[in-house]
């Protein structure tokens, strides 16, 4: 996607200066992919959640009415769904697993289920796309991410929190947690060492 992302920019940038030239400020994903690495269980709640939302996108991505988009979508969704599989063991295992794997779990998805509340609110870029049929209407896909945590989270024996998800959606505007700042410079800076240098 990012390289056809640079694409559509009509700026001359690839997918490396997309992902390895831009400041924290620039980016759009959701806060909680940003959240730094925990526990394994915290680590995988994370990734599970984040997957079922995934599946359900690229999923939807596949019948695009642009054409480059449901094709990248067709190769992504299979991706992700090895993903949210790989990754709903896990949840499993740990939910259904000792006293003290069941703690942490519980634990990790407490903290982190405020944070899905980002996921499917849309904001007026969106609303444009899935006006053209580009993107899919953010909000259809919700119910299918419950259903899917659903399931994985009762046959875990894990609750779902009562927390209220946050619903802030600075994260369009670039406004991002203290962590991205920290993940960006450990990835950008060998490109940003050794400007232009190709591998």
């Amino acid at each position: 996607m990012a390289g056809l992302a640079g694409t559509v920019e009509g700026q001359g940038r690839d997918a490396d200066a997309l992902a390895y030239l831009r400041d924290a400020i620039a980016f759009r994903n959701h806060p909680l992919v940003e959240l730094p690495n925990g526990d394994y269980a915290f680590t995988m709640l994370r990734s599970f959640l984040f997957d079922a939302y995934d599946v359900q996108l690229t999923g939807a991505l596949q019948r695009s009415s642009h054409g480059d988009v449901a094709g990248i979508a067709g190769k992504c969704f299979k991706e992700a769904s090895y993903h949210v599989r790989h990754s709903g063991e896990w949840v499993l295992r740990f939910g259904d697993g000792t006293p003290e794997s069941h703690r942490r779990a519980q634990e990790a998805l407490d903290e982190l289920w405020r944070w899905t509340g980002t996921l499917f609110l849309p904001d007026d870029v969106d609303r444009e796309l899935a006006a053209a049929g580009i993107v899919p209407d953010l909000a259809s896909l919700q119910a299918g991410w419950q259903a899917m945590v659903g399931d994985v989270l009762a046959r875990a024996t894990l609750d779902v929190p009562k927390v209220i998800p946050l619903t802030g959606r600075g994260y369009r505007r670039g406004e991002h947690t203290e962590h991205l700042g920290h993940m960006l410079a450990e990835m950008q800076v060998l490109q940003r060492q050794f400007p232009g240098a190709r591998w």
